[in-house]
């Protein structure tokens, strides 16, 4: 897909959704010693969340675990919407834009694996990471240059922002 029809695209989006193994981490999971696991994420991809919400787009968090650290950084970067241990993204994204009122059109959707697809394949503008799943990058629209959790959603972020200011949304 060209660039210009991409940044159509991110003109109409009103909801950003974001995958969180693979996509907001590089999908290393640790364990500390009592079993609990750890996540990292980075802090530029925080901040191109935060732009976004300052931009007035909603963002959500869709991920098929259950975790407390997805939970710490949601409260962190003041995600509402947040859906876990759901490994039917593609269900849990209609859900997610009954609840909200979002058409598919007005909604980007970022993920890195097969199970990412069926809500890649609604949405108006489908992301992936660099190091995306072969299958994820057939049907994404636009692919960061970065790998997951190593600044692929703040270049995702800074697009739909360029593209609306670009667009004069």
């Amino acid at each position: 897909m060209d660039l210009n029809s991409i940044h159509a695209r991110a003109r109409k989006i009103r909801l950003a959704v974001f995958d969180v193994d693979g996509v907001l981490t590089d999908g290393s999971l640790y364990y500390g010693p009592d079993g609990e696991t750890l996540k990292v994420f980075n802090v530029r991809d925080g901040y191109g969340i935060k732009s976004l919400q300052r931009a007035g787009i909603e963002v959500a968090i869709i991920t098929g675990r259950n975790s407390k650290m997805t939970a710490a950084r949601a409260r962190d970067l003041a995600i509402e919407m947040l859906v876990q241990g759901r490994e039917d993204k593609g269900v849990a994204l209609d859900e997610l834009l009954r609840e909200h009122g979002a058409a598919p059109a007005e909604v980007a959707y970022m993920g890195d694996d097969v199970v990412d697809i069926p809500a890649l394949e609604k949405v108006g503008l489908a992301l992936t990471v660099q190091d995306a799943h072969p299958a994820v990058l057939r049907v994404a629209h636009w692919r960061a240059s970065h790998p997951g959790g190593r600044g692929a959603v703040r270049e995702a972020c800074d697009m739909i922002l360029a593209a609306r200011a670009a667009g004069g949304a």
